[in-house]
């Protein structure tokens, strides 16, 4: 697997940390819909996308860290 899952150009490492923070917040947003009983019809669909994201920005945190060090 690659080191880099995604290429931004032309952001600083403040700007990619702005984005990692709002879609983290827009995940915690979707989990609180989610418990709280809204789209039941999408509950499992929602909830595997909520954890994809969650893992997805765990790594890419994992990743700008280790950018950072070098």
């Amino acid at each position: 697997m690659p080191d880099k899952l995604f290429a931004v150009p032309e952001s600083s490492p403040e700007q990619l940390q702005q984005l990692l923070q709002q879609l983290d917040a827009d995940r915690a947003w979707l989990l609180q819909q989610i418990d709280g009983g809204r789209w039941p019809e999408l509950r499992l669909d929602l909830a595997a996308l909520e954890r994809e994201l969650g893992q997805m920005l765990s790594r890419a945190g994992d990743l700008q860290e280790e950018s950072g060090r070098r």
